[in-house]
């Protein structure tokens, strides 16, 4: 059973950084693309950014420069870092699989997401 588990949301000042960390059961991430897409009312769904088994990194045009996403070898674990956070950013981050890899901003699994919220 597939399952994609979140952590690492909160409320952080304008400038901030913050980590989140995605637990993926069900598949392994040396042979599927996993990363992130954000949910904010009026603004629907954003992609963050992708990660491939092959350790290729595709990143979405909202946070590109601001944002890195890793993995420990043999790890079924992605962290993303996001840096000089904005209340812009602020919304749902949810860790998701790419069924396409990371060619298209199309996704199939995702969780149930964790809250970000930048204070101006």
């Amino acid at each position: 059973q597939v399952q994609l588990v979140e952590s690492g949301g909160g409320s952080v000042r304008t400038g901030e950084s913050l980590t989140l960390s995605c637990t993926v059961h069900g598949f392994s991430l040396d042979y599927y693309s996993v990363g992130w897409f954000r949910e904010a009312p009026g603004k629907g769904r954003e992609g963050v950014v992708c990660l491939n088994g092959r350790g290729s990194r595709k990143y979405g045009d909202s946070m590109k420069g601001r944002v890195s996403i890793s993995r420990e070898p043999g790890q079924n674990t992605v962290h993303l870092t996001m840096r000089d956070l904005q209340p812009d950013d602020t919304g749902v981050y949810r860790c998701t699989s790419f069924p396409e890899g990371c060619y298209e901003w199309s996704y199939d699994y995702w969780g149930s997401g964790t809250q970000v919220t930048v204070a101006s």
